[in-house]
């Protein structure tokens, strides 16, 4: 029975550091910005939606 407990116990403290740590990088990243790209496609970042348009042409990945 205190096994179970003490395993809870870990479980519990490392999910408390698993969303401390999720906490700080978000913090970190709303901080940053990405520089403006030149010259870029329109719409929506093609590489997030497997595939890419060029011309008329599109490719799948």
């Amino acid at each position: 029975m205190d096994d179970a407990k003490d395993r809870e116990a870990r479980i519990q403290a490392a999910a408390e550091r698993a969303l401390a740590e999720a906490e700080a990088r978000r913090k970190a990243a709303a901080g940053r910005s990405l520089p403006k790209e030149l010259g870029g496609r329109n719409g929506p970042e093609p590489t997030r939606f497997g595939d890419w348009e060029k011309d008329g042409i599109i490719s799948d990945f």
